[in-house]
């Protein structure tokens, strides 16, 4: 039987405030019930951000909810987590951050292909506002664009 990526949680925030440059796919490790609670999509990543410290790549504000079924055991849902990296990803991380307005971020959390939780990580610089208006006007005239292509081909 194939396994497919199963999204658990998208943040849909970061590419409104954020233009992404560089992508990277990084495991997370995780305790207890974390797991169980994920499949239920009891995630949320809209202000998530990641540290590099100590040679290590760590996780904030992400927040998974306890597990409905869990028991004492289960852990803080909004704890620090750490990203599983290579080092030179790591270090590359650690130097594109150092530059002003470069931030690294989550993107997407989900389920890999072999049952392992994966956070899709970015490399990204902060929009300002006119970069904002711009970005929502270009995609309104693409959104028009494509509904005038689709009427005329009825």
């Amino acid at each position: 039987m194939k396994r497919e990526e199963t999204l658990i949680a998208k943040n849909k925030r970061a590419f409104h405030e954020y233009e992404v440059l560089e992508r990277f796919e990084a495991g997370i490790e995780l305790k207890g019930t974390e797991v169980r609670s994920l499949r239920d999509n009891n995630c949320q990543l809209t202000d998530a951000f990641i540290m590099i410290r100590n040679g290590e790549a760590w996780l904030n504000n992400l927040h998974i909810a306890p597990f409905s079924h869990g028991n004492i055991n289960n852990v803080d849902p909004d704890r620090r987590r750490k990203l599983l990296l290579h080092k030179k990803e790591i270090r590359q991380l650690g130097e594109a951050v150092k530059e002003k307005g470069m931030a690294v971020i989550p993107l997407k959390m989900y389920f890999a292909k072999n049952a392992l939780v994966k956070v899709e990580i970015a490399v990204a610089r902060g929009k300002k506002l006119y970069d904002k208006r711009a970005s929502m006007a270009e995609r309104d005239t693409r959104r028009d664009i494509e509904r005038a292509l689709k009427e005329r081909s009825r």
